[in-house]
């Protein structure tokens, strides 16, 4: 089969495509044929060596398609079933073996391209809101790269709950997605400066939560624009790794959180990811949640995906279909 491989690590140049051997599935495994396959900042941390593993690996951490074979303790799930899944690596691939406990089934209404859209991006999107800071009714949330893949659906998703949301974005173009997606308010960080900005739009008070994609050129000033005792979720570094801080710096500042979560966590238990996938594929295919898929690329365009994903160019979802 294709897949694509990482035998060193480095920029974009060093995703390979390659001919392996198709997977055969382990007793607990089922191997799926792939649809499409999500395109995320995590494939770049694992491509860049920021998150270490053993070389060579076939890159990829979600995917979505038709389950080809089962293995012998395998009862959940038949040939000819439509699942996707996330967490998982080697989805960069034109097949993938994937442990059963970590697939979900596709509910009629969702396409395979959806749910490669979704998995990831929108259960980060979910626990974020949901979860690592339950975000209620009447309250303000900081959402920054709101037309990025996850700030469309947090966007979404705070607003579903009836919170208010100011926006960061770069680029008119990214002010009119985030708007429709139903912010507030919007900051174009390229023009204007967004801790004066939303430190003016809640009248010197500040948010109660930030939800922080981009880590070291946000995160100073993100403690700046949290009322006493708020949250700031750092759920990403695309603009590169936070420094070491001061933590009495929180105590300073309000008696602030600061948090690290990471999906893994919020998906570790099977029940919690079925019932967390159930939640975001109904959203979808309901209409309360909208998927952005930008593009979709094949496989052997893997290298202009991250390149595209890397400048910060792109508003939602980017996708390979082998």
């Amino acid at each position: 089969m294709k897949a694509i491989q990482v035998q060193k690590v480095g920029g974009p140049e060093v995703l390979t495509l390659v001919d392996i051997p198709a997977p055969k599935p382990k007793p607990n495994e089922a191997v799926v044929k792939i649809s499409a396959a999500g395109v995320n900042f995590i494939d770049v941390y694992f491509r860049n060596g920021h998150y270490p593993s053993t070389l060579p690996f076939t890159i990829g951490q979600e995917g979505s398609g038709i389950v080809s074979e089962v293995g012998a303790d395998v009862k959940t799930f038949k040939p000819g079933d439509r699942v996707a899944y996330t967490g998982i690596r080697g989805s960069y691939a034109e097949y993938a073996a994937v442990p059963a406990d970590r697939l979900v089934l596709l509910p009629p209404g969702i396409t395979e391209q959806q749910a490669a859209a979704a998995m990831l991006q929108g259960m980060t999107a979910h626990y974020l809101v949901h979860d690592t800071y339950p975000l209620k009714k009447g309250e303000t949330a900081l959402i920054h790269a709101a037309a990025g893949g996850v700030g469309l659906l947090l966007v979404q998703m705070a607003k579903y709950i009836g919170a208010r949301v100011i926006a960061t974005v770069g680029t008119e173009e990214k002010a009119k997605l985030a708007r429709e997606a139903g912010a507030d308010e919007v900051i174009l960080y390229s023009q204007q400066d967004f801790e004066v900005e939303t430190k003016r739009l809640t009248d010197g008070k500040g948010v109660h939560v930030v939800y922080d994609g981009v880590g070291k050129t946000t995160f100073d000033k993100d403690l700046e624009v949290l009322r006493p005792r708020g949250y700031l979720v750092l759920f990403g570094a695309s603009s590169g790794p936070v420094p070491p801080f001061d933590l009495a710096k929180l105590a300073q500042k309000g008696s602030l959180f600061v948090t690290r979560p990471t999906i893994v966590h919020y998906i570790a238990a099977h029940e919690e990811l079925q019932k967390r996938a159930t939640e975001v594929l109904a959203m979808i295919a309901t209409g309360k949640l909208k998927l952005r898929i930008e593009h979709i690329y094949p496989l052997k365009e893997v290298q202009q995906a991250h390149r595209d994903l890397e400048a910060r160019k792109t508003t939602g979802k980017l996708l390979l279909i082998p």
